[in-house]
């Protein structure tokens, strides 16, 4: 799905979050090899929190405070 559907499903993002736990099993929790499921996890979620707002809730983000710092975290390379 695309992110426009992925914020509409209940709750949002949350196939995003699930490929995130699929590519771990398979990659025996080497998060290293789910760089792109990690990345469009936190895509979603950041769309979501724009559009929502910073007190939002779904199950399948982060906090809004944690997930930009994670997101400014993998753009410095941290």
């Amino acid at each position: 799905m695309g992110l426009e559907e992925d914020l509409k499903t209940d709750p949002p993002c949350h196939a995003r979050a699930c490929a995130i736990q699929d590519c771990l099993q398979k990659h025996s929790y080497k998060e290293d090899k789910c760089q792109g499921q990690i990345d469009a996890l936190y895509e979603c979620c950041n769309t979501f929190y724009e559009r929502q707002g910073d007190d939002a809730h779904t199950v399948s983000c982060p906090k809004a405070s944690l997930l930009r710092l994670k997101m400014k975290q993998r753009a410095q390379g941290v």
